[in-house]
This record gives C-alpha cells, structure tokens and sequence, in this order.
C-alpha cells in the first residue's frame, strides 16, 4: 500500500502513513475478535479501513500545512486533500458500520458464541 519512494517527501508521508494504519491495526483488530468474531477472511476489509485511517491523517495533515485553499495554475483554488479527506471518510463510515465500530453499530452486531464449536457445518 505505502511502498518506498526515492523521494524524501513521499518516503517520509508514506513511511507516516504505515505508522498510522499500523496502529489502526492494532487498536481494532483485537477489539473485533472479540467482539464481532472476525478471521483472516475479514483482514481485507480491516486492513482497507486501516488505509483510509492513514490517508485522512495524510490528507488532514496536508490541509494544516498548505491550507483550505492554495494557489494553483488558475489562481486560488480548494485543497484537493480535502474533496479526498471527505471521499476517505464517506468510506470509513461504511467500514465502521459494517464492522462494529461505533456504539450504534455495535448493538446489531451479536458476539460470536465461542462454546459452540462442536455444531457440524452440514447440519
């Protein structure tokens, strides 16, 4: 996702970028095990809200640097960053929804009952 760049400035955003989803990672996939009974079947869907975690600390931080509007070919004109921090958003609700994450999302959610394991798939 965040691959190396010969770049500094980009080597530098990306190498923040793993950092941020990493600690994504590790604070909600615990969490969800429990909580929501996930497998490595759910790690794509987790691992993609990790990213968009990353890329709206990305794109929040390109906004405190330049600012809401910046000067480009055609004069002032609005932050990209902040038409994608928003896209990024729309997405994480989804994920957050869909996963649990939220104390409404959380009561539709059951947790998995852990000492049924002796129930055949087939039945």
């Amino acid at each position: 996702m965040f691959k190396s760049s010969p770049l500094a400035e980009v080597e530098a955003a990306n190498t923040r970028c793993r950092a941020v989803a990493s600690a994504e990672w590790r604070r909600v996939v615990p969490v969800l095990e429990v909580a929501a009974g996930i497998g490595k079947v759910d790690h794509a869907t987790v691992k993609d809200l990790c990213v968009c975690v990353a890329r709206i600390d990305q794109a929040e931080r390109d906004l405190s640097e330049r600012g809401l509007m910046v000067t480009a070919e055609r004069g002032t004109v609005k932050n990209g960053a902040a038409t994608i921090a928003g896209q990024y958003r729309a997405q994480l609700a989804r994920y957050i929804r869909e996963l649990g994450l939220s104390p409404s999302a959380r009561i539709a959610i059951t947790a998995p009952d852990l000492d049924n394991d002796d129930s055949d798939v087939w039945d």
